[in-house]
């Protein structure tokens, strides 16, 4: 009778394969491709910012004190003699249904006459709220001076309000809102896509070298000859056609190019006036030690008063205070911090039991202890 031999597993060509497969998508979870559309924008394509003074009429007694925003009534008494209104010289008029506003507004590039645009109007007088108004006719100047826009509409407030009897509530903001469309564009922007010898320059969102030499690569690769070439980390040129259906066909088949950007350089943001402490993925930490405590001084003081007896010859009636002064200092033990991810991380500045105030002392002094690799921002 011959004895079982034990054989190992082979590994066939199918299995094979399929551990491939299984690493590349592990792989492509970690490093996802983006678009460059994503990652970078063509130079000159860009919006543009316009503002303009207007008025906000119909309002329900809740527009600007014309005594205490004197400009209100002046910009009224001007639309009104453009309209061959003339009004009497020295009039006070006292008027609660109007309300002087600045419209806002972005030009986005390629913007034809015609077009509609959404403004933000917004309060700059004593109103209490704009709900229910209408904003004129403004114009909407650029940067140059010149208008490029002419803005009306009805205002759309959200939130809600209430007064009655000196008391008051109110839901959310009412000094300003929005209209939807309610610009339309009457001048465009020139705009010149490139050289004459069709140059163009792509800009990163982001400046980076790694990000930069992989975008030309891939842009290289993509169509198969050197088109693109970096400048510096943040620009990167293109030599495109001339022709201009053929540079938007060229343009157009760049944004599309699939990119694997470098990953996000490590960097912790801590907000002082909210609190708020936000880290990317590749912030670690190094080992350290950290002690956390808490010193708090209570003053506690009570009133008494002595007075002399009654019927008595002499004496007065004096407030005595009687202070009680304790002072508490709270657990201050030596915690070891380290973590290799984002997830480690956070256990571990969890494990302090501290305040997000308190966390960000403790991050500035784990950075200056070289034990937080990471950028410290501070907003």
């Amino acid at each position: 009778m011959r004895n079982p031999v034990s054989r190992r597993p082979t590994l066939t060509l199918g299995s094979l394969m399929l551990v491939l497969l299984i690493a590349l998508s592990a792989f492509s979870h970690l490093a996802r491709a983006e678009k460059v559309r994503d990652l970078a924008s063509f130079a000159g394509v860009r919006d543009n910012q316009l503002v303009g003074y207007g008025l906000v009429v119909g309002l329900d007694g809740s527009g600007d004190q014309t005594m205490q925003a004197p400009f209100t009534g002046q910009s009224l008494n001007n639309m009104l003699s453009q309209l061959g209104i003339t009004v009497p010289p020295g009039t006070n008029m006292q008027l609660r249904n109007v309300a002087a506003v600045m419209v806002t507004a972005d030009l986005p590039p390629f913007a034809q006459p015609g077009q509609r645009l959404d403004v933000v109007v917004s309060s700059i007088g004593n109103a209490r709220s704009l709900r229910g108004g209408t904003l004129l006719m403004t114009p909407l100047k650029g940067a140059d001076g010149d208008v490029y826009a002419l803005a009306q509409g009805n205002l759309l407030i959200n939130g809600a309000g209430a007064e009655s009897a000196g008391s008051s509530v109110q839901i959310s903001h009412q000094a300003a809102g929005r209209i939807a469309g309610g610009a339309m564009v009457e001048q465009t922007v020139p705009l010149a896509l490139g050289s004459r010898d069709g140059v163009l320059e792509l800009q990163l969102n982001q400046a980076d070298f790694g990000t930069a030499e992989r975008v030309v690569r891939a842009i290289n690769d993509t169509f198969d000859y050197p088109v693109a070439s970096a400048r510096n980390g943040g620009v990167i040129a293109l030599n495109g056609p001339t022709n201009a259906n053929s540079r938007v066909n060229f343009m157009a088949r760049v944004e599309n190019v699939d990119v694997t950007p470098m990953p996000a350089r490590a960097k912790v943001v801590l907000n002082s006036r909210t609190g708020s402490i936000v880290l990317n993925g590749s912030v670690t930490l190094k080992r350290a030690a950290v002690a956390h405590g808490n010193l708090s001084i209570v003053i506690d003081t009570a009133f008494g008063v002595s007075q002399p007896a009654p019927f008595s010859r002499g004496g007065e009636t004096t407030v005595v205070p009687d202070s009680d002064i304790t002072i508490d200092e709270g657990q201050g033990t030596l915690q070891v911090v380290e973590g290799a991810n984002l997830l480690d991380v956070v256990d571990a500045l969890n494990a302090l039991g501290a305040t997000p105030n308190d966390l960000m002392s403790i991050l500035e002094a784990l950075k200056a202890a070289g034990s937080l690799r990471a950028e410290l921002e501070i907003i």
